[in-house]
């Protein structure tokens, strides 16, 4: 195995110290072990892994291993899953943020895999921020592509392959891992009603006459399959190579500019 000089874990800690001087920016890539529908691995963390040392790599920034649990709550009815209550996940990311900080590294930046993440992100970076002045940001990798690669890739279907259980995940399967994703047990999404109302296509909640309303189910509740919205059938490995490549160099750019800026003061620009 050829020795990473991006990746945390190939390298030793004399080598890790002798970057310092550098100032590297340091990526925490995020994700969760977790129902991706009938067909797709669990493991999504392993897509946002890859991306998160592809754009490091690119970036001349070092990638810490990836931390492979989240916060999922509305996955708990599905088996095989790994989900870590709130408080664990904010204690788990403040940890590993420390552990960069206390050794004064102040470029650390967040790439963040799984959705629900994000607003327990959120409230850890601002206690950072509170505590120590720095800035963390967070890339939501999901929220990265624009319109227009959605529109390249799946035309004039990119509204019907959007979803969980299908696209953006099921095509980067199919380019990261084709050999894990079992094409013949795709389906579409089954969803139910909950009191008697349609269901939101993220899980957590429903619709009254146009309005939504967040509620505490469980995809068990309103989806059999796991599949929340999108037509996983739409969905390839052609498509999922343009996406990787959009993303990582979508990262990897930011990351560059993160670099040149000082992470105590939003109101300069270097």
């Amino acid at each position: 195995m050829t020795k990473r000089a991006h990746a945390l874990q190939d390298l030793t800690w004399s080598e890790f110290a002798g970057r310092l001087p550098e100032r590297p920016v340091i990526v925490l890539p995020l994700g969760s072990q977790e129902e991706q529908g009938p067909h797709a691995p669990m493991g999504d963390f392993v897509v946002a892994e890859r991306i998160a040392h592809a754009a490091a790599a690119r970036a001349d920034a070092i990638c810490a291993p990836v931390l492979p649990f989240g916060y999922a709550e509305f996955f708990r009815g599905m088996p095989g899953g790994v989900q870590l209550r709130g408080e664990t996940f904010r204690f788990v990311l403040r940890d590993m943020i420390d552990a960069f900080t206390d050794h004064d590294i102040e470029h650390v930046v967040v790439v963040n895999g799984h959705s629900t993440n994000a607003p327990l992100i959120l409230e850890v970076t601002h206690e950072v921020r509170r505590k120590t002045g720095l800035v963390i940001p967070n890339l939501n990798l999901w929220r990265m592509l624009p319109e227009a690669t959605w529109r390249q890739v799946h035309g004039d279907h990119a509204a019907a392959a959007r979803g969980h259980g299908a696209d953006p995940l099921t095509s980067l399967m199919l380019h990261l891992t084709p050999e894990l994703v079992r094409g013949d047990l795709i389906e579409p999404a089954s969803r139910r009603l909950a009191f008697g109302l349609p269901t939101q296509s993220q899980f957590s909640g429903v619709e009254f006459h146009g309005m939504p309303i967040d509620m505490p189910l469980d995809v068990t509740d309103v989806a059999s399959n796991g599949v929340g919205s999108g037509n996983a059938a739409l969905a390839s490995a052609t498509a999922g190579a343009t996406i990787a490549e959009e993303t990582i160099t979508r990262v990897a750019d930011f990351l560059q500019h993160w670099r040149r800026q000082d992470p105590r003061q939003p109101d300069r620009s270097a």
